[in-house]
């Protein structure tokens, strides 16, 4: 009699055992597959040198695939940085750098022409340097080409600009850049 209760107590716990080694197997599987989400990268080549960035698909996946297409249409090549503000972001992405002054007052008033709308996360914060997010008008949902890089921590944009991915290599040419400088080409890594 006591041989078959030592018998189901050490079945219950092998079944325990397999049950937690079964949920750590389950657990890695997930944490492996959400971490490679976000690996999707790109380089920025500027005159100053190149930037790699990071882009948030799962997390922001309308703002990123608009990215991607204006890329894979060389939509960037050549477009000038039209606005820097110290301490602040740079920003690029307006078409017209490419043969308007820098000083004209349309400058960085337009953009490809097709809207996305706000694409916000709590999770996706401007809480560093090297944060990518889109530029837009008063129009929450008016983003089209244009985005900026943080320099700084900027949480006052949290959930009002669409953040959608991080430089993980090059900030130093980040913070090199002035009005005037050029994206060469954005190439998929």
């Amino acid at each position: 009699m006591r041989k078959k209760k030592d018998q189901g107590k050490n079945l219950k716990v092998v079944l325990r055992i397999i049950a937690v080694i079964l949920i750590m197997i389950l657990s890695f599987m997930i944490y492996n597959k959400n971490k490679g989400e976000d690996n999707m990268t790109y380089t920025i080549k500027t005159n100053k040198g190149n930037m790699k960035i990071e882009l948030y698909e799962q997390k922001a996946p309308i703002t990123t695939q608009n990215f991607k297409d204006l890329v894979n249409e060389n939509f960037y090549d050549g477009i000038l940085f039209h606005r820097v503000e110290p301490g602040f972001v740079i920003q690029v992405g307006y078409p017209q750098t490419k043969t308007l002054p820098l000083d004209d007052p349309r400058i960085g008033t337009g953009g490809s022409g097709k809207t996305i709308p706000l694409e916000v996360s709590p999770e996706l914060k401007h809480n560093s340097s090297g944060v990518l997010s889109m530029a837009r008008t008063m129009d929450p949902n008016s983003a089209t080409s244009q985005f900026f890089i943080t320099l700084d921590a900027t949480p006052h944009l949290d959930m009002q600009y669409a953040v959608f991915g991080k430089v993980i290599k090059g900030l130093d040419v980040v913070k090199k850049i002035e009005v005037g400088d050029k994206i060469i080409t954005i190439t998929k890594d």
